[in-house]
């Protein structure tokens, strides 16, 4: 009843832990409900805001930058690529002949990676594609009796196509096409999605804001005959530089296509195996969709950010929160062609997770 009730939550680090767990839990049953049910945990961890949307891998960051600032931001302007997986409208001609490449050591010994390339089109488009895995590991299937029988992996797939042209000189939207692939042991299903940004930069005041429709779309192959849904999303944003400082703010605004985001915790704080309290009150509700962002960039060239994600905090209630929970850090540093950026976090006391940026300029290389 207890698992219930949180994988009904809209929990972005805490479904996968759970995935994790269960992965321990299933080995004593034989290897075809072990498949069976090892397909169904993946598809309902990922449940995204009412518990019938899956792919909710698509909603965890690719750029070291993004995860500092606490994993949702769709307004920071920088020399990164890697950016365009947050908002399509962040692509442009600056990015021209530029390679990205990411990789996340995420929960319960899980790995993701991928890799972009972006190029100008004319004078006012660009032009971008990827790639990224999200693998969840090799899993044991067993027999009856529990011995070993043999092996099977868990992992999706997003290739990703990127256009973005500039409606003026301050305004500028974009498209993201996706093609999604998950593949869980014998089963498989697919689906496209599609972003939809625009951003308005002006760069006298350091002042950007931007609106994105994320993953819209649907399946077009089904694990069953059930169809799940894509975890579309509208998201607002705003990140301002203060003055003449070496400081700038930033504030994410996501989930809006759900008001209510209730969350549980123990109802004795002092033992998390207490029962779990559900919490809906309008004040967590309303933080649940805010992400805070701060960062300090004494040259053009180097950044250090850190992130509060009052939701990733609230996730982790009844799951061993520390004082780190909700927060995250990282930076980054450009050297002639190369950029590079790290990220961590520690949404809860077993698990840190840990992201590496890597960008290049061939045109640059060549030079």
């Amino acid at each position: 009843m207890i698992l219930e009730k949180v994988l009904n939550t809209n929990n972005d680090f805490l479904t996968l832990y759970i995935l994790m767990e269960i992965k321990c839990l299933m080995l004593s049953f034989k290897r075809e409900i072990l498949s069976i049910m090892c397909m169904a945990a993946i598809a309902t961890a990922a449940s995204a805001q009412d518990g019938t949307t899956a792919y909710q891998f698509l909603n965890v960051p690719v750029s070291s930058h993004v995860y500092a600032l606490g994993g949702h931001n769709i307004t920071e302007i920088d020399d990164d690529i890697n950016l365009v997986e947050q908002n399509p409208s962040l692509l442009g001609k600056e990015f021209d002949h530029q390679v990205g490449l990411n990789y996340m050591r995420y929960l319960g010994g899980t790995n993701f990676m991928g890799a972009r390339y972006g190029q100008g089109v004319g004078e006012h488009g660009a032009f971008g594609v990827g790639i990224q895995y999200y693998g969840y590991g090799k899993m044991d299937a067993t027999d009856a009796s529990g011995a070993v029988v043999g092996s099977f992996n868990a992992s999706d797939m997003a290739f990703t196509l990127t256009y973005s042209h500039d409606i003026s000189d301050r305004l500028r939207g974009g498209v993201n096409l996706k093609y999604v692939h998950s593949s869980y042991e014998t089963y498989s299903a697919g689906a496209i999605a599609v972003d939809l940004g625009i951003n308005y930069y002006n760069p006298d005041n350091d002042l950007s804001l931007s609106l994105v429709a994320k993953n819209l779309g649907g399946q077009v192959k089904k694990f069953n005959d059930k169809k799940d849904k894509l975890p579309w999303d509208i998201q607002v944003g705003i990140s301002k530089g203060l003055g003449s400082t070496p400081f700038r703010v930033s504030l994410t605004a996501y989930n809006l296509t759900k008001w209510k985001l209730p969350y549980y915790e123990p109802a004795d704080k002092n033992n998390v195996n207490s029962d779990l309290v559900e919490k809906d009150k309008f004040a967590s509700n309303l933080f649940r969709h805010l992400v805070f962002g701060l960062e300090y960039m004494p040259t053009s060239s180097v950044y250090i950010a850190a992130g509060y994600n009052y939701k990733t905090r609230t996730d982790m209630s009844g799951y061993k929160r520390n004082f780190l929970s909700g927060f995250s850090i990282g930076g980054g540093v450009k050297v002639k062609a190369f950029g590079f950026g790290v990220a961590f976090a520690q949404p809860h006391t077993g698990a840190t997770t840990f992201m590496f940026n890597l960008t290049t300029s061939i045109g640059e290389l060549m030079r």
